[in-house]
């Protein structure tokens, strides 16, 4: 057996892509098709970690869930993961290759396509339908060589594609007609259907555009698809979370926006907690004297590290510790507050730097990354994170390097052995796992803690089943997805391929 694909395309990165793939696999699930999602390469700091221990992009594992499926790592054969303005992390198969710069990348991504086709033709004898997500924009004319992730890998995967453009921020007429005057003739054959995507009003507005878009494009609007109203995990590249407001939260998280923050949908639980206000901090004047201050994950910690010197966010950080303020790390955060960080293997370009020394711990970078989902027991803590004593957490490891811990508390105990994960003295706490907060128990801790720390009852703040908030939104997500669509014409274009 051999899947059926369709193929969504963007006119440019941030144009919907990924929600609306994740919509239509919802669809699909729900239509009773055994559905999976592909994308050949993805960019993103937010990965995650299948259960056999391979990295993937976040959107795939979105998708992956709202199909209702387990994600692995064919989904997402390739992920850059970028350290530098100019240079990524290359993953390949789930498994760290090497870093590139991006001249170098071009050069050599042709050789990834036998990768890239094992994984697809696996899913695709496995499932019924595919639903293949392209990478920014089709028509980026000086990339179009060796192709791999749009219209290449449309080619390989012998799939029609659906061309979406993001109306929101305007000129989508121009972004989809644009796109096709770009493409080459056998390209535009390969694009059977327009979509304009997160549309505000009266749709019969847009009607006189439309017919131009189908007059000017030669193929008909698919739909119109309205702006989703769903909370469901973002590219880290585009997320509106970072401008997120709560105008008067019982609870105030402050979260550092690092440069090269990621996984900040480790903190996704914590938001959907009404009366908690969860904010991005990227100046020293913007943090203010909040209930929480948590440094996330980072793709390059000594370079974030020095960043948040400069900044002066570390000496407000510092400052406000030293007066009991409650401070969580995760991962490279985790990382940042210890005693001294040394990359003697050039991992993160080398040297070695002080940390902030709110933590007896001292972390050395290896050549090799640690990616390993993990479950475990938080320790005997004291002080402010006493309340989250004894709680069974659950999350994912994803790091260079381990942390040598002399002193304190420490965090939790993983499950399976004796080995101890992070570190807590007094109001500082840090651990390597991501997504911990996602456990309804552990958030519920967390926020209960923070509210007797402050002398207020908790009891007006429920934490969320994540698990099943999430398979909420992605109904959402699918009930606007279908009522914009016309899905008798997708179904159509699905079933006649190309």
């Amino acid at each position: 057996m051999t899947a059926k694909a369709i193929m969504v395309q963007g006119t440019m990165s941030g144009a919907g892509k990924s929600l609306l793939a994740a919509g239509l696999c919802r669809i699909f699930k729900q239509d009773g098709y055994r559905v999976a999602p592909f994308k050949s390469q993805n960019m993103a700091l937010n990965s995650s970690i299948t259960a056999d221990g391979f990295e993937m992009g976040r959107a795939q594992v979105v998708q992956a869930e709202a199909a209702g499926i387990e994600p692995e790592v064919a989904m997402n054969p390739i992920l850059l993961k970028p350290t530098t303005d100019t240079g990524s992390q290359v993953i390949v198969n789930g498994v760290a290759r090497q870093t590139m710069q991006a001249r170098e990348y071009f050069a050599y991504k042709h050789e990834l396509v036998p990768d890239i086709m094992r994984a697809y033709d696996d899913l695709a004898s496995r499932f019924d339908i595919i639903v293949v997500e392209g990478a920014g924009s089709p028509a980026e004319v000086n990339l179009k060589d060796d192709d791999i992730v749009n219209m290449g890998m449309a080619r390989r995967a012998k799939s029609p594609v659906l061309l979406v453009g993001d109306i929101d921020r305007g000129g989508v007429f121009a972004q989809l007609i644009g796109t096709m005057m770009l493409l080459d003739p056998d390209e535009r054959a390969l694009v059977k259907a327009t979509v304009v995507n997160k549309f505000r009003g009266d749709v019969t507005i847009l009607e006189p555009g439309l017919d131009i878009l189908r007059e000017k494009t030669g193929v008909p609007v698919a739909g119109v698809v309205p702006y989703a109203q769903v909370d469901i995990d973002d590219e880290d590249s585009m997320s509106s979370r970072f401008t997120q407001r709560d105008a008067a939260p019982v609870i105030d998280i402050a979260v550092v926006r690092l440069p090269k923050i990621s996984n900040f949908t480790d903190f996704i639980s914590l938001e959907a907690i009404d009366g908690v206000g969860v904010r991005y901090v990227a100046r020293a004047s913007e943090l203010g004297a909040p209930d929480l201050i948590v440094i996330p994950g980072t793709k390059s910690t000594m370079a974030d590290l020095r960043w948040l010197r400069a900044s002066g966010l570390e000496a407000a950080i510092l400052k406000l510790a030293s007066r009991g303020t409650a401070v969580f790390g995760i991962c490279g955060g985790y990382q940042m507050l210890g005693q001294h960080v040394s990359d003697p293997h050039g991992s993160e370009g080398g040297g070695e730097i002080c940390g902030m020394g709110l933590l007896p711990s001292r972390t050395v970078f290896s050549e090799g990354k640690h990616t390993t989902r993990s479950t475990g027991t938080i320790g005997q803590l004291d002080g402010v994170f006493a309340p989250l004593s004894g709680i069974e957490v659950e999350g994912y490891e994803i790091h260079m390097g381990a942390s040598e811990v002399v002193g304190g508390n420490a965090f939790c105990t993983l499950a399976g052995s004796a080995t101890t994960d992070g570190c807590q003295v007094g109001n500082v706490c840090g651990t390597y796992l991501h997504g911990i907060f996602d456990r309804q128990e552990c958030a519920q801790a967390l926020v209960g803690a923070l509210c007797r720390a402050k002398g207020i009852d908790a009891a007006s703040l429920a934490a969320v089943d994540m698990r099943a908030y999430k398979e909420e939104q992605y109904d959402k997500l699918a009930d606007a997805v279908r009522g914009g669509l016309d899905m008798e014409l997708v179904y159509r274009i699905l079933e006649e391929g190309i």
